[in-house]
């Protein structure tokens, strides 16, 4: 096993902003879901939630300081998903 020589503890004024990024953000979701944009709200919502999630990936699961290889597996994970998402929208827009 290789041990990290490298701690990386995030300080409690960091942690605070992260976490006050994360609950305006929350607040914009509800926000947004409250104003009828049409078909723009499912949009709205994934931009958001993706803003969300790379928040937390970075930060609190730490993957801002791990290799290149685990991030690149990362962003192809995600596109595959993507993709499987924007599949699903299609199928859903031609019934």
């Amino acid at each position: 096993m290789d041990s990290h020589a490298d701690i990386h503890i995030l300080s409690y004024k960091q942690l605070v902003a992260i976490l006050s990024i994360l609950l305006i953000l929350t607040g914009t979701t509800v926000g947004v879901a409250s104003i009828d944009l049409g078909a723009a709200n499912i949009w709205a919502a994934l931009g958001i939630a993706a803003i969300k999630s790379t928040f937390v990936l970075l930060y609190f699961m730490h993957l801002r300081y791990e290799s290149r290889l685990l991030a690149g597996t990362l962003v192809l994970t995600l596109s595959v998903l993507a993709i499987l998402i924007g599949f699903i929208f299609l199928d859903v827009a031609f019934r």
